[in-house]
């Protein structure tokens, strides 16, 4: 069972356990990626973005690459490619980052010819009441508010892997 770091001072870590059949198919999908997806995840909760690695797990054809910032995301996307997990289709990040937020990466995402096409789910504890309107102006797919429904999320996300491959 992988261990995960410690939580940041003042975070609660949730009890997720990675159920060893399913790590097992995890590490199996990431030996031969050709015609492989890439969904990715921007998140700095641990746990948020565990919870969303283990919904996603086992879409087939889909791989999942994590990143703890904005910044770390842009870098996967800039240096992303067939050869290497996948080329990322789908983004699912939260707004509340550290450093760069969610918002300056979607704007950056709808700003790169390359990328300003692909889907984004945002996810994010963001209780502003004016966020829906502001995320559906910068193109964004589907928000889903913290505490969020898994199922519901994954869902969504093969909708548009289904929409986004064809």
């Amino acid at each position: 069972m992988p261990v995960l770091p410690p939580c940041p001072a003042g975070r609660k870590r949730l009890n997720l356990q990675i159920p060893r059949h399913v790590d097992k198919s995890a590490r199996s999908r990431i030996g031969d990626n050709s015609g492989m997806s890439a969904v990715l995840i921007v998140e700095d909760s641990e746990n948020s973005a565990a919870l969303l690695e283990i919904a996603f797990l086992g879409i087939p054809g889909v791989n999942v690459l994590t990143a703890p910032s904005a910044a770390e995301a842009l870098r996967i996307l800039e240096s992303h490619s067939e050869s290497h997990s996948g080329v990322v289709r789908v983004l699912v990040t939260d707004l509340n980052m550290p450093r760069m937020d969610g918002y300056e990466l979607i704007r950056r995402v709808r700003a790169d010819g390359k990328l300003a096409g692909m889907p984004i789910i945002v996810v994010s504890a963001d209780t502003d009441p004016a966020t829906p309107e502001r995320i559906a102006a910068l193109g964004v797919d589907a928000f889903f508010p913290k505490p969020f429904s898994p199922v519901l999320v994954r869902r969504k996300l093969e909708q548009l892997l289904d929409v986004s491959t064809h």
